[in-house]
């Protein structure tokens, strides 16, 4: 899940860079749609990350557990959990995320 996690955070800040560069002049709404999507999803990645630690220690031996299959999946799982808490409302990283990256925005376009 590392992986994911660092090209989920690279994809994050390609998407800012993006974003920024743009001019607000055009396509504003576009622009703010953009910085919501990039904000909400460096929360889902936030969130990942907080919820493999919770996950981390349950055993997945059987008779109870899935095995080798749910140590596979679990990572899955946890990044679903996650999207679905962010997409419900979250912890309120997004909204804070979405606002700095459009004050940077406006500072880049002055």
């Amino acid at each position: 899940m590392d992986a994911a996690l660092s090209y989920s955070s690279a994809n994050l800040s390609a998407q800012s860079k993006a974003i920024i560069g743009q001019h607000p002049g055009k396509n504003a709404g576009g622009l703010h749609a953009k910085a919501r999507e990039a904000a909400e999803e460096f929360e889902t990645v936030f969130m990942t990350t907080m919820l493999e630690g919770m996950f981390s220690g349950l055993k997945t031996d059987p008779p109870f557990g899935g095995g080798h299959s749910e140590k596979v999946y679990r990572s899955l799982l946890v990044g679903e959990y996650a999207k679905e808490m962010t997409r419900s409302g979250g912890v309120g990283i997004a909204d804070h995320v979405y606002r700095e990256i459009l004050a940077a925005q406006e500072g880049a376009s002055q």
